[in-house]
């Protein structure tokens, strides 16, 4: 059975903490999300997203904090919710689906939240099956 792998840019803040949290609380997440933090959704760059498309990753996750007016960084998240939707637009153009990047805002007390968004992302990009390189 295919299994996807799925990166995640995790605000060191919030969804990161999250993360933790759900590790401290023997809460699983799927294997096949790769974490890694970052100091803001908005320093989430859209060429390190192309980047782990064209390094083998079939579904990229961007966990920013709580809401966007909670960024810890103020503005962060909603140059994350700019980036991704123009980034969204991009693919689609060259025919990758918009669905394979997610963008969540999760506090760092929410981590069955977290746990809940990677489930059901992991289900999405396996009903969309691998990314064609």
């Amino acid at each position: 059975m295919y299994e996807p792998k799925i990166i995640a840019f995790l605000c060191r803040w919030c969804a990161s903490a999250a993360a933790d949290l759900a590790g401290v609380s023997r809460l699983s997440y799927p294997a096949n999300i790769i974490p890694i933090v970052v100091p803001c959704s908005g320093r989430v760059d859209p060429r390190a997203i192309i980047e782990a498309f064209l390094n083998g990753a079939d579904g990229v996750l961007i966990g920013g904090c709580h809401t966007p007016n909670d960024c810890h960084y103020i503005s962060g998240n909603f140059k994350a919710f700019k980036r991704i939707h123009i980034l969204k637009k991009l693919l689609k153009q060259f025919g990758i689906e918009p669905e394979r990047i997610r963008l969540e805002w999760i506090s760092a007390t929410e981590a069955t939240k977290l746990v809940q968004v990677t489930k059901d992302f992991v289900e999405t990009i396996r009903k969309l099956g691998p990314l064609a390189r």
